[in-house]
């Protein structure tokens, strides 16, 4: 399976930019109570003055889920940054981390709802290894929260819906398909990547769709839209917009990031407890060093499986690994804790060993 890398083609659906001008969030649902805390997520609700359409079609599940996605806008000293968000249980707002990361230490958060009221935000908790924040209002408009679906029971073909505001247009909505699932995706810069295997999509998401919700034709979120694959510009030499290779964050790893972020306000993620060669050109995943370098942590999970510096890991849990940030992505598809079966080489001998996942948070 080829992996998708960042660095080249792909690029995070944020806009960043170094000046001011905010973007505008999706339609909301006005309550007797100045709360973000909703109702029950209703499959069947639509709000109040529009024109209804079937809840099976587009346009119903447009309906239903559009007042619940807001537009953010993170702003610091040095520049400004947009993107998309949705509600949740609880009133929180689901978003991607690079979307907020710029205003995390010290910068203003605002979100925008459908009504152009805006409201600052805090962070409840960020993971930049999954790309993943979750923020908080005290007071804004009532809307109602999204319900996340079961992504591990997409398949290929099924329809799905994007919403965000892509370049500032807020409340914008697209359909497509999924493409493929289980994608190998790194975004960010190196040495600072999150690792995610991706729904793919060919749904429109562009520049401000980032944070934003992909939902299923039942109007739940089965994927958080993150980053899309393109094509470098002729005229400019920088990179183009949408050529149908979206790509979103499962929701059954949104919702598990999310939960632990709301609870702690940090994630943890599963390690092998040994530092991989990104340079390897083979196939598969290098230990980087020599034997005898202390690239694998003392009693960690690769040593006590019996890995050393220089073994070449090529299948875990029974798939094959062709580099290491695909090893990455499969590592944290588990919980730590998990046992899994890891296939190497060392030298030309194949070795079969048992791992027993460790952890570590951001």
């Amino acid at each position: 399976m080829p992996f998708f890398l960042v660095f080249l083609t792909m690029v995070i659906v944020s806009v960043v930019s170094a000046v001011g001008g905010g973007v505008v969030g999706g339609w909301y649902i006005q309550g007797e109570q100045d709360s973000v805390f909703g109702s029950p997520y209703d499959p069947s609700a639509v709000p109040s003055g529009t024109q209804s359409r079937p809840p099976d079609t587009v346009a119903g599940v447009a309906q239903r889920v559009r007042p619940s996605v807001v537009s953010i806008t993170a702003q610091a000293a040095q520049g400004q940054s947009t993107g998309s968000g949705f509600v949740v249980d609880g009133g929180y707002v689901v978003t991607n981390n690079h979307v907020i990361e710029l205003a995390a230490e010290r910068g203003r958060i605002e979100i925008e709802f459908g009504d152009g009221d805006v409201r600052e935000a805090q962070i409840v908790g960020r993971a930049a290894s999954f790309d993943l924040a979750v923020l908080e209002v005290a007071e804004g408009p009532r809307v109602q929260p999204l319900e996340f679906g079961d992504s591990d029971s997409v398949v290929v073909g099924d329809t799905v819906i994007a919403i965000g505001s892509p370049l500032g247009l807020n409340g914008t909505v697209t359909t497509g398909i999924i493409s493929a699932v289980d994608r190998p995706v790194a975004v960010g810069e190196q040495g600072a990547e999150s690792y995610f295997s991706a729904l793919q999509t060919d749904a429109a998401i562009n520049p401000g769709n980032s944070g934003g919700p992909l939902v299923d034709v039942n109007g739940r979120v089965i994927g958080v839209n993150t980053a899309i694959d393109t094509v470098a510009s002729p005229q400019t030499g920088g990179q183009g917009g949408s050529i149908g290779l979206g790509f979103a964050i499962p929701s059954n790893q949104v919702n598990n990031v999310v939960q632990q972020l709301i609870t702690t306000g940090q994630a943890t993620y599963a390690v092998i407890g040994a530092v991989l060669d990104i340079r390897y050109p083979g196939t598969g995943a290098r230990i980087i060093g020599e034997e005898g370098e202390n690239s694998i942590i003392p009693n960690g999970p690769a040593e006590n499986a019996g890995l050393r510096p220089g073994d070449i890991i090529t299948e875990f849990n029974g798939s094959r690994v062709t580099g290491p940030d695909e090893l990455i992505v499969a590592i944290r598809q588990n919980q730590p804790g998990d046992t899994v079966d890891i296939t190497y080489l060392r030298g030309d001998e194949e070795n079969t060993t048992q791992l027993t996942l460790g952890n570590s948070t951001d």
